[in-house]
């Protein structure tokens, strides 16, 4: 069973705009922490990755990351491709929905899986550059030969920076 325990996004703008402004870049750096089952024993990990974000049209993201588990056995990596729409509802508060599919890749003897899911949340403006995303994350896997549990629900706390 998957359970992240914390997880960080620091998502970076390479525009002077808004964040969520059509034509902007963002890049990212993960950090974070999570555990997994393996052959009955929990195994606990530490969690670091980039990302890179382009905003299709005004609120909607499209982009691609890479994380990695190391620090325990099996080692993992992971290659995710989400999409994000941000409700401009308010200024300082903006919900956010989000899908994602996401492959990983395991060392031997395991097999790698895909996984795909859904995040919903809110953004929280504090400041003209500094957003904090606070959300959850429902993951479904492709298999349950590796996990116990064919799927999970982790938190996710986002921080945006935008210059």
């Amino acid at each position: 069973m998957w359970k992240i325990l914390a997880a960080l996004i620091l998502f970076a703008s390479v525009s002077g705009a808004q964040i969520y402004d059509k034509g902007n870049m963002g890049l990212g750096i993960i950090i974070g922490g999570g555990s997994l089952e393996v052959d009955n024993k929990t195994q606990n990990y530490t969690i670091a990755g980039a990302s890179v974000d382009y905003f299709v049209i005004d609120n909607m993201s499209v982009g691609i990351g890479y994380m990695s588990w190391f620090g325990a056995s099996p080692s993992l990596n992971q290659i995710t491709v989400p999409v994000h729409y941000y409700l401009p509802l308010d200024e300082k508060y903006r919900p956010y929905f989000g899908a994602f599919i996401r492959e990983t890749l395991l060392e031997s003897p395991y097999e790698s899986y895909e996984s795909y899911g859904l995040k919903m949340g809110i953004a929280i403006k504090l400041s003209q550059k500094v957003f904090l995303g606070i959300g959850v994350v429902q993951e479904y896997y492709g298999s349950c030969d590796f996990q116990k549990e064919c799927s999970s629900a982790y938190p996710e706390l986002v921080a945006t920076f935008a210059f």
